[in-house]
């Protein structure tokens, strides 16, 4: 008789057990956008997705199958599982993969990913909420015994913050090509490793990513795909060797070209640490240049750098110098070993982290190219032209001039033009501020239109310049004896912005037909010389915040 009443109590806690989780559970566990697959501790689970995760800048890997690093709400709505408003998910884990491949549908776009320790697929759950709240629901079974008391397993905090006073961009590219070999390769990622855990990545600190340098570069991790130490720390710790070339200078032109397109903040500096083990196989200084050109700060962190007997074989014995931001020492950090690097993490860390002295971060201060054509026709006279020759002193004057920062070039003009110089000619500010007060005074008739033309063609076209990068301050006293309507156009179609600024008897009109749109903000006119002057700061002004709104 007991033996009956055990096997019908057995059968009945079978039953019970059958309908109340089925195939999966009744019960779905709400979730953040941005829980990650790796996040969850059963194998199949039914999760609660909240509403808006759209709005969320969610990293995914894969299609259909997803790297248990992405996000459970993004990889399902690239499923089409679920939209907008969010819903249950049912997620089955699975063991790792590799080659994860990327792809865009249901206006979401996953990553590719070379490899990954865990998976997960996620699919259409039948688990309807009856509300849409960050409560959990519980299914109640029938008493069989004592009550027990039901343990809330513990939420996971969503970690924030990061080092505030280091709010930087920064791309660690890596060498992984034959020459460096596994063993250093491991105490590369070591180190690079113990430096992201020391610069204290955070949301609002600095974000990470890393790139390889080898035969053809490779692309590992963006800024935005891990926002926390301990995540960018296992990510690094899953990079796989390469082997090959050390193609650095093909690895830095494709950071500066492609990596940076992705998740980057405005507004905040962006840093390439370059890490090579001896001496790079390619070019360097082209990638150097366009980094420089765009913004962006490269350091370079040689280690054992080539003996003497070695330089011969080095294509460029100067292309430490060529390949960072600026050759005054601060951009480079050489390390004689990888053995034994931990004492550097720290000092390393500190550089990367002087916002202040990375001179190549862009702002319109440091990245403008300023072409003053000056009026030097005999109506001017030459009291006058000195007045003129101050004035536009003081608006250089307020740029950050150097060979890696803004640029000045000067044309003055009557019916014929003359370059007074280049603008590479003065990488110095002083040198550049005295060049323009040493203009001498040319006297002539006045043909505006064919200066701009002129300075267009000899001035600005030989330099390539990004948006709004190029400026053309036009200072003239009288009527022009030719048209200046299509030489501005077509100026301005060059990328080239024009400020007008008139005195005396130039006229309102021809102003305003030389000068960019909105016209009212690019044009200047005052009835005396010595009225200039207080044109230089609303000038400086909206220079800035033309080159702020291009880029």
């Amino acid at each position: 008789m007991t033996i009956l009443f055990a096997a019908l109590h057995l059968l009945v806690m079978l039953s019970l057990t059958s309908r109340a989780f089925g195939s999966e559970s009744r019960v779905a566990t709400p979730i953040t956008c941005t829980t990650r697959g790796a996040d969850l501790t059963e194998e199949r689970q039914v999760v609660l997705c909240p509403p808006n995760c759209t709005t969320w800048r969610l990293s995914v890997f894969g299609s259909e199958i997803y790297a248990s690093v992405s996000s459970v709400c993004g990889a399902a709505m690239h499923r089409g599982v679920i939209r907008s408003p969010g819903g249950p998910v049912k997620v089955h884990k699975l063991q790792g993969r590799q080659n994860y491949l990327g792809s865009y549908t249901h206006g979401v776009q996953s990553q590719a990913l070379s490899r990954w320790t865990a998976s997960f697929t996620v699919a259409e759950s039948a688990y309807v909420p009856q509300e849409l709240s960050a409560q959990i629901s519980t299914t109640v079974l029938p008493a069989l015994g004592p009550e027990k008391k039901t343990l809330k397993k513990p939420v996971k905090k969503i970690q924030t913050g990061g080092n505030r006073d280091c709010q930087v961009e920064l791309c660690l590219l890596l060498d992984s090509s034959s020459n460096i070999g596994q063993r250093r390769y491991n105490l590369q990622k070591n180190f690079i490793s113990k430096l992201a855990v020391m610069l204290r990545i955070g949301p609002n600190g600095p974000h990470v990513g890393v790139v390889q340098a080898s035969d053809t570069p490779r692309t590992e991790f963006y800024l935005t795909n891990y926002t926390q130490p301990k995540d960018v720390v296992f990510a690094i710790k899953e990079i796989a060797f390469l082997g090959g070339n050390t193609n650095t200078g093909k690895a830095l032109m494709h950071t500066v070209e492609s990596f940076f397109q992705t998740g980057v903040r405005r507004g905040h500096p962006r840093v390439v640490v370059v890490f090579l083990d001896g001496w790079p196989s390619d070019n360097l200084e082209d990638a150097a240049m366009l980094a420089r050109e765009s913004g962006i700060n490269v350091f370079l962190v040689p280690v054992a750098k080539p003996s003497q007997e070695e330089l011969g074989m080095v294509r460029d014995s100067d292309f430490m110098k060529k390949a960072v931001c600026k050759d005054n020492g601060f951009f480079t950090y050489p390390i004689p070993s990888w053995f034994g690097t931990t004492k550097h993490v720290k000092p390393l860390a500190q550089k990367l982290c002087s916002v202040d002295q990375l001179l190549c971060s862009k702002t319109c201060y440091n990245s403008v190219n300023l072409g003053f054509l000056i009026d030097g026709s005999s109506s001017v006279g030459e009291g006058n032209f000195r007045l003129v020759l101050d004035f536009i002193t003081s608006v250089a004057r307020s740029f950050d001039i150097s060979d890696i920062g803004a640029r000045v070039g000067a044309v003055q003009f009557t019916y014929d033009q003359r370059i007074e110089f280049n603008l590479n000619d003065y990488p110095e500010k002083d040198n550049a501020l005295r060049a323009l007060q040493g203009i001498s005074y040319m006297s002539g008739g006045t043909a505006t239109g064919e200066a701009i033309t002129y300075t267009t063609q000899k001035l600005f076209l030989p330099r390539k310049a990004g948006p709004g990068r190029n400026f053309l301050i036009v200072v003239t006293d009288g009527q022009s004896y030719d048209d200046v309507t299509r030489p501005a156009l077509a100026a301005q179609k060059q990328g080239i912005t024009i400020y007008s600024v008139g005195v005396a008897w130039a006229p309102l009109d021809d102003l305003r037909t030389m000068a960019s749109e909105p016209k009212d903000s690019h044009t200047f006119f005052t009835r005396e010389f010595t009225g200039l002057q207080q044109f230089q700061e609303p000038l400086v002004r909206g220079i800035c915040r033309d080159f702020t709104e291009a880029n």
